[in-house]
């Protein structure tokens, strides 16, 4: 069943704040591979700019796929997450994430579209810092996929067998 269009422009409470340190950005650097002395060495990140390190682009989707949540939790959208797969994901920045950020995100349903019994949703995640300037919009793109037809539905569609003889 389509999702209700209606929800298209709701937004969600702001997130708790969420603290990222220095720890977390090298973890999540070293388990996605990338060496870039920015995400690891204070002196580094002051070198190129930076009042600590910074972590890489792809670091916040942890915590605006979280804050996500509230739109796939919603009962009333009605979202069947068993049928879920992430679709796409695109990052909008204005300034790095830094060590010592303390972050908010405040989540919104972008769009819903219904394609071949597929639901798509995008769901856009506006971050910010403590001190509510923006740090990075997030859009995730959630593809619902279409319910399987149940045994009976199906052989319902199949065409009749040919019984007749020669």
């Amino acid at each position: 069943m389509a999702l209700d269009q209606s929800f298209v422009g709701r937004s969600y409470p702001p997130t708790a704040p969420y603290e990222v340190g220095r720890e977390k950005i090298r973890e999540f650097a070293e388990a996605i591979g990338d060496t870039n002395a920015a995400y690891t060495d204070p002196e580094v990140a002051r070198a190129l700019g930076h009042p600590d390190v910074i972590a890489p682009p792809t670091f916040v989707f942890a915590i605006t796929f979280k804050a996500a949540g509230q739109v796939v939790e919603d009962p009333q959208l009605g979202l069947d997450y068993d049928r879920v797969v992430h679709g796409d994901q695109k990052f909008s920045y204005t300034r790095p994430v830094r060590a010592g950020d303390r972050l908010r995100v405040t989540t919104t349903i972008e769009a819903i579209k219904s394609m071949a019994g597929n639901d798509i949703l995008d769901i856009r995640g506006e971050v910010h810092d403590e001190a509510g300037e923006h740090v990075v919009t997030a859009v995730t793109k959630l593809v619902a996929r279409a319910a399987e037809p149940k045994a009976d539905e199906a052989k319902a569609d199949e065409p009749a067998a040919n019984t007749g003889g020669a």
